[in-house]
């Protein structure tokens, strides 16, 4: 893979992934922040010479991210299509549904271990926003929603939110680091929103549960605005670095 700092997804997080993997990660955060817009034709040997690897795991990474809708591939090369506001929409109605029909499972179910990891998880969060670690923050975040969904062992859910997973953690990793940037305060309320999740799990009271959700997922306009944000940022940023 190239050498460049500029890379957006965290080189962190691709210690186990291959480089197909490697290339998607950054091709669906540069589809979603905007920095390859609608429209753009992706090629082949281009990608291969800006990543410094083989067609092989090029067409692995465009494979993946058709799979996503992030892309159309075609004879001529891979046209990026990008997300609408209501597929950014739709994809919170998912989490929504997953977490609560995961919420009615807990309720059946001894909750005391996922509380305790949970509980760590939310510790890791508050240290990332001491030390303002944004990817380290939203790598603490998808983490929390992920043990929430795998507590109750459940394989088709699991499924499901497995193939939501990428394009959601790129929304919540643009989120954070414009939040870090812009909006720091802001955090005190989303570290409140994963406290309460925590109390409904623990009390396994529905008001609770239903409150923590509707915090957590109605506001999904504002979600949009964020990645709007984000993506102005960015762009701000590349075109200071072109001067």
């Amino acid at each position: 893979m190239n050498d460049t700092n500029d890379f957006l997804y965290p080189e962190k997080w691709l210690s186990k992934a291959s480089t197909g993997e490697r290339v998607a990660c950054e091709l669906r955060m540069r589809i979603i922040s905007g920095l390859i817009e609608s429209g753009t034709t992706l090629s082949e040997n281009k990608l291969a010479a800006e990543y410094h690897v083989s067609r092989s795991p090029i067409r692995e990474a465009l494979k993946v991210l058709s799979n996503e809708n992030l892309i159309r591939l075609e004879r001529m090369g891979a046209v990026v299509v990008g997300l609408t506001e209501k597929e950014i929409e739709e994809i919170y109605d998912v989490r929504l549904l997953i977490e609560t029909f995961v919420f009615e499972r807990l309720v059946k179910i001894d909750t005391t271990q996922v509380v305790r990891e949970l509980t760590k998880i939310l510790e890791m969060m508050q240290i990332a926003k001491k030390y303002k670690d944004a990817d380290e923050f939203a790598f603490q975040d998808v983490l929390f929603h992920e043990t929430i969904i795998r507590s109750i062992n459940h394989s088709y859910i699991t499924m499901i939110w497995n193939n939501t997973k990428p394009v959601m953690e790129s929304f919540i990793l643009l989120s954070m680091r414009m939040h870090f940037n812009e909006k720091y305060d802001d955090l005190s309320r989303i570290m409140k929103n994963h406290e309460l999740y925590i109390d409904a799990i623990s009390s396994k009271n529905r008001e609770i549960m239903i409150q923590s959700l509707h915090q957590n997922f109605d506001d999904v306009q504002g979600k949009v605005d964020d990645l709007w944000m984000s993506q102005q940022l960015l762009s701000k940023a590349r075109e200071q670095e072109k001067e």
